[in-house]
């Protein structure tokens, strides 16, 4: 059975935030603006993004909500919330370790009828987790539809009062105490929002669907080591230790639960490991690049551009830009969601023509792991 997605629909919570307004929604740390968020904006070329959350650092929706209202986008007289066979939601920002995120959508989404929900943890691939598994469900003739939802409320993570302990206590160390790059880093490049797809076994009669025709995801975690991580501290060895092993006045002196990035790590792994499976995948699915019309690459920072583009044409691999389709200056990093907020702009930007093939390329750095989409226009 052939799967096609036959509606996109997405909700980012509140107005877009300019990059002069971001510390006036996360706070500063010890009252005093940052050094870090101008060096790694600049770098970034995020223009704006999304935060659930008021000037006064209030939170306006949780992750579930905002990823319940996206799914809403999907309902209407025609398909409502008890015709969804399956639930697929992927995210790396839960509010809780249980409960799992899925169900929290699902409850939030009520309705009549019980059905199939599964949660994918992790960081930017499990929104395509979460739509392979939608994939597979509908393909396999086991559902008539599914949804495949991805959602981010990173900001809860990045505001100052996470940090606050941890500089409290390097003062007492330093005369001028500055969080680790490593920290500070993540602060500056993520965005909040939710996305959906609806995924069902024909095409949409009135409008555009997309026919997935492969989905292959890999994970490198074999050969390298953590380089993003939260609720954890990496030692020099390269291992991560994680929060339960911490003391518990640990958990805010060390800012534990912050998102953590290895710079270093990232800008040595994150692009040839990609390219590596992309050769990978041309050779298994028989395809090159003058096959692909669209290319929907998820990049953290728009310093990322620059080096696909060499790697790729130094591999012999090569998507010229004018290929290429990213939104991230407009809507940030929205991590897991990232792919379905390009697919869902793209579908319906007017630009598609029957019978074009999409690629999606989602990197997560995690510890480096990555996911493959080919899309066709029907």
């Amino acid at each position: 059975m052939e799967v096609f997605i036959t509606k996109a629909a997405k909700f980012f919570p509140n107005e877009p935030v300019s990059n002069d307004d971001m510390e006036s929604y996360l706070g500063m740390v010890d009252g005093k603006p940052s050094k870090a968020r101008r060096v790694v904006l600049r770098r970034n070329g995020i223009k704006q993004r999304y935060y659930a959350l008021d000037k006064e650092g209030n939170v306006t929706h949780t992750n579930a909500q905002m990823c319940a209202n996206a799914v809403r986008g999907l309902l209407d007289d025609h398909f409502t919330v008890d015709d969804i066979d399956v639930l697929a939601c992927g995210t790396s920002s839960p509010e809780q370790i249980l409960p799992s995120h899925g169900v929290m959508v699902h409850g939030e989404l009520g309705g009549t009828k019980n059905t199939e929900v599964v949660s994918f943890a992790g960081s930017c691939c499990t929104g395509v987790d979460a739509l392979k598994y939608a994939y597979m469900s509908v393909k396999l003739g086991m559902s008539k539809n599914a949804v495949a939802a991805a959602s981010e409320r990173t900001s809860a993570w990045m505001r100052a009062s996470y940090f606050q302990k941890e500089s409290e206590k390097l003062a007492q160390l330093e005369n001028q105490p500055m969080l680790a790059f490593e920290k500070e880093f993540l602060r500056w490049m993520l965005s909040d929002g939710a996305m959906a797809l609806l995924l069902q076994g024909k095409p949409n009669d009135s409008d555009i669907s997309l026919r997935i025709d492969w989905i292959d995801i890999t994970s490198f975690a074999n050969t390298r080591e953590t380089c993003m991580y939260c609720g954890g501290e990496k030692g020099e060895d390269g291992k991560l230790k994680g929060w339960a092993e911490f003391p518990g006045e640990e958990w805010l002196t060390e800012s534990l639960f912050a998102l953590k990035q290895d710079t270093r790590m990232l800008a040595e792994n994150v692009v040839p490991l990609g390219v590596d499976f992309l050769l990978q995948l041309g050779e298994k699915y028989h395809f090159t690049p003058d096959d692909v019309d669209w290319f929907l690459p998820h990049l953290s920072s728009m310093f990322f551009k620059d080096k696909i583009l060499e790697e790729t044409k130094n591999r012999g691999f090569f998507f010229p830009e004018e290929r290429w389709f990213l939104n991230l200056p407009k809507v940030g990093n929205v991590g897991s969601a990232s792919a379905f907020a390009m697919v869902e702009e793209l579908m319906y930007s007017g630009k598609l023509k029957k019978g074009q093939k999409i690629l999606l390329m989602i990197p997560e750095s995690a510890r480096f792991s990555y996911c493959y989409c080919m899309l066709t226009v029907c």
